[in-house]
């Protein structure tokens, strides 16, 4: 069982968390907000986003798992049928359905605080389903402990997916030559 990752303050982005963005998905980043959750190699590992992207298109995945190990590791635990597991307990146990809804209270909460999505769930099949363990993560990592009890449960079920390295290279911050970032 995977100890779960110290949470990490959120901050702006820096030039080497896009680049190693850019690396994990192949892609560069859209709707960046701030880094929400930083892996213990120091990559990037969950990005907050704009509940809408530049076209207008909402998007309502507040917190966006990016790490590719994590995100592997968590495919593995899907297919292995752990969300349909999670679901049915949801139905039976009532303490973990008012804890897994109060998690899906404080999604909504946080991505309102950005942008109101009027009309749209939280992410994740909260607050009935599980529906994706990737966001649960994010939400999970991003949140700290004790805010999403099945994205913790999750965590727990994990390898430390930081512990061979970075997915990607760390990138140096750039420099203008004095020693100070740009």
């Amino acid at each position: 069982m995977t100890k779960h990752p110290e949470p990490t303050p959120h901050t702006p982005p820096t030039d080497a968390d896009i680049t190693a963005f850019r690396a994990q998905l192949g892609r560069p980043p859209r709707g960046l907000r701030a880094i929400a959750h930083r892996c213990p190699c120091g990559n990037p590992d969950v990005v907050e986003t704009q509940p809408r992207l530049e076209d207008g298109t909402p998007f309502p995945t507040l917190y966006y798992l990016t790490c590719p190990r994590a995100a592997s590791a968590i495919g593995t635990l899907e297919a292995e049928g752990v969300m349909k597991t999670m679901t049915a307990r949801l139905a039976e146990d009532e303490e973990l359905a008012a804890a897994y809804r109060a998690a899906h209270e404080d999604y909504i909460e946080r991505r309102d605080a950005i942008e109101v999505l009027e009309g749209f769930p939280s992410a994740g099949g909260m607050p009935d389903r599980v529906k994706c363990l990737h966001v649960l993560v994010g939400h999970s990592l991003a949140a700290g402990p004790g805010v999403n009890p099945l994205g913790d449960e999750a965590i727990a079920m994990l390898p430390e997916w930081w512990a061979k390295g970075p997915c990607v290279p760390l990138a140096a911050e750039p420099s203008d030559g004095t020693g100070e970032g740009v």
